[in-house]
């Protein structure tokens, strides 16, 4: 069952995800990841486990959703002045994030679901907010950007056992930042 993507629900159907997500989140934090079971989310959610399959199919698709809710940013890229302050502040903050263990395991369940380019929309948002704000100065597209600082990022995290080094980033910056 795929997620609904960009679907935001209401009422009780709110409430009851929130309680879902709410548990996940603990349930991880309590123990390991291959150990969470939907029966035990089910019960510390105050649900039943029939609420979990009805809605997202399986627990690769939960812990993907829940995953998901964690990506969306709270707020706008931080403004620094320049495109390529912005760029590098995002950066930074987007390799520190996701080369936490956290932030591997997030990925990794993203990767393992059905809705995988959801990603890309909440990065490619990101990246526009920046190359928008940036109007004045010429900017390469956000796939330009994607391809060749957020990809590089986002295999050696999943891929390798070192993340990429930030003086690496800002090299990968400044090519994409060359417009010929």
């Amino acid at each position: 069952m795929a997620i609904k993507e960009g679907l935001r629900p209401g009422g009780r159907s709110a409430r009851v995800q929130e309680s879902i997500h709410s548990a996940v989140n603990a349930l991880l934090q309590e123990q390991e990841r291959s150990t969470v079971t939907v029966p035990q989310i089910a019960a510390r959610a105050g649900v039943t486990p029939s609420t979990i399959y009805r809605r997202w199919g399986d627990l690769a698709a939960l812990l993907a959703d829940v995953a998901l809710a964690r990506m969306r940013p709270d707020s706008e890229p931080a403004n620094t002045g320049s495109l390529r302050g912005d760029i590098r502040a995002w950066a930074e903050q987007y390799l520190d994030e996701m080369s936490s263990e956290v932030g591997r395991n997030m990925m990794r369940d993203v990767q393992a679901s059905a809705t995988p380019g959801y990603c890309v929309a909440i990065i490619g948002a990101q990246l526009q907010t920046i190359v928008d704000r940036h109007r004045h100065e010429k900017a390469p597209s956000v796939d330009r950007l994607i391809n060749l600082v957020v990809a590089p990022v986002v295999f050696r995290i999943l891929f390798s056992a070192a993340a990429l080094e930030v003086d690496e980033l800002h090299r990968l910056i400044d090519i994409a930042l060359r417009l010929d």
